[in-house]
């Protein structure tokens, strides 16, 4: 599916890991992501619920659309434009999951730092390619 070698002969910005630690971490930020939404959705509220959802899944969508993107559309100046509107999208997602629920929008905020590395790193595969 992706293009193992198209990757690995890219330049890659200082401070990118190792392929390996990308599993582990998704791993990890999904199940925060998941359990943020749990306690989004559980929490009692006289609030509307429908812009945290909206924010929640949009913000999934675009992040389910990067991978695609980068690795097999090999685009990554559109990846770049794509990651950032992620970045922007879990920023809003965590201020109206806030209004909800503080833990709900504090288990997002690991998921918004490692996105925002992620930016980093798109951002100096885009300077060095």
């Amino acid at each position: 599916m992706f293009d193992t070698i198209w990757y690995n002969s890219l330049n890659r910005p200082p401070l990118a890991p190792a392929s390996y630690v990308f599993a582990p971490a998704w791993t990890m930020l999904y199940i925060l992501m998941g359990i943020s939404l749990l306690i989004y959705s559980l929490t009692k509220t006289d609030r509307k619920k429908r812009s945290g959802y909206l924010l929640f899944f949009a913000q999934l969508i675009l992040n389910l659309i990067w991978t695609p993107i980068f690795f097999i559309l090999k685009n990554i100046a559109l990846a770049l434009v794509a990651i950032i509107f992620l970045d922007i999208s879990v920023f809003f997602n965590i201020k109206e999951f806030y209004k909800i629920s503080r833990i709900a929008a504090i288990l997002l905020v690991p998921y918004l730092i490692w996105i925002l590395f992620a930016t980093y790193l798109n951002a100096g595969y885009f300077a060095l390619n």
